[in-house]
Order: structure tokens, then C-alpha cells, then sequence
């Protein structure tokens, strides 16, 4: 079986800058890296023929290229702890549309469309049940911003699980359309 994602990798520059964020909470579990990504549309586990049709069919995608520039901190959080933290990306638009043909491509080949809300966002941090509070690092990273970078390409990611956490390999990498030239 393989577990599937469709997600922007962000540029090397916005990476570290997210790289740079991390670190002062107790109990984090920050991602590296190789694990920085904004998920487009999560797959789930599927077969070898799934996993082939679902890469055919994120090959049709057409899409432009866009910049996107951070844009502060968030957290997800479940019975009044964080969960996870995030930062935030700016523009929504062109990224959503992007989700929204990603998902279109996958029903085309039996993917269940995604019912949950689509917030672009790219985690940098989990959090156990033992892990210290993140106000202080909310409060001070608030205006994290960056300049705007453009994404060349999207990617699907196969996920390996381990005991110390997913790995993310890029299985095919999927290029946006240049701008037309005048």
C-alpha cells in the first residue's frame, strides 16, 4: 500500500526562514526540512494501480504559477490543547483553486472528494499531551512575514511511517504554467 499527498514544496528560502522559527517549546515535535510542505489534498492509503492512476491524473492538472509570502502563526487544537502550529500563507486564491483541481483530477480516478475545509497552512510543529504552551512564540512570531516566492511546481509525496515519525519522499513532481510571454 501506499500513503498519498498532493503538496506544494515551499522554496529553500522559506524553509529556512520556517526552520529558523523553531525551537523553545517543550515537548514539540518540529518538523525538518524534509518535512515542510503545504498540503494540497491528503490521499490516504491505496494500491499499486490506485497509486498509478491517481499520478496520471495529477498529470492533467493546469495550472499558473503564483507567489505566495508568509504570513503568521496559527494552531490547530483539539479539547482546549494545541494540536499543532502552523504558519500561514498568503494568497488563499490561487492556492485554493489549485486544491480544487487537484481534487477534481482525483475524482476523476474514484478519489472521495475532501469534505473539510481548506485552510493553506504549513505545519511546523505537533504536539503531545505533555508539550509546554506555545502563547509566547504565537505572540512573538505574530507578524512572520516573507517576501513573495513563487511555486514552480506541485508534488505528490508518498508518507512512510516510522518510530520516529513520517518520512516524506516526492514521488512525481508536477510543473505550473509560465506566465505567456508578450
Amino acid at each position: 500500500m501506499h500513503r498519498l499527498f498532493v503538496a506544494l514544496r515551499p522554496p529553500r528560502a522559506m524553509r529556512e526562514r520556517l526552520l529558523g522559527l523553531m525551537g523553545g517549546i517543550a515537548g514539540a515535535r518540529w518538523q525538518d526540512d524534509s518535512q515542510l510542505h503545504l498540503t494540497l489534498r491528503f490521499i490516504g492509503e491505496v494500491d499499486r494501480h490506485m497509486a498509478e492512476d491517481v499520478a496520471a491524473a495529477l498529470g492533467t492538472v493546469h495550472h499558473p504559477r503564483f507567489a505566495l509570502t508568509l504570513d503568521g502563526l496559527g494552531q490547530f487544537g483539539r479539547g482546549g490543547r494545541i494540536d499543532t502550529l502552523w504558519a500561514g500563507v498568503t494568497p488563499h486564491d490561487a492556492v485554493t483553486a489549485l486544491h480544487n483541481k487537484v481534487d477534481q483530477a482525483l475524482a476523476r480516478v474514484g478519489v472521495a472528494p475532501d469534505t473539510r475545509a481548506f485552510l493553506p497552512h504549513i505545519t511546523i510543529a505537533r504536539f503531545g499531551r505533555k508539550s509546554g504552551p506555545a502563547d509566547a512564540m504565537l505572540a512573538q512570531a505574530a507578524g512572520l512575514a516573507s517576501e513573495p516566492m513563487e511555486m514552480t511546481d506541485f508534488c505528490l509525496y508518498e508518507s512512510h511511517l516510522s518510530s520516529e515519525g513520517a518520512l516524506y519522499e516526492i514521488v512525481n513532481r508536477y510543473p505550473l504554467a509560465e506566465p505567456p510571454t508578450a
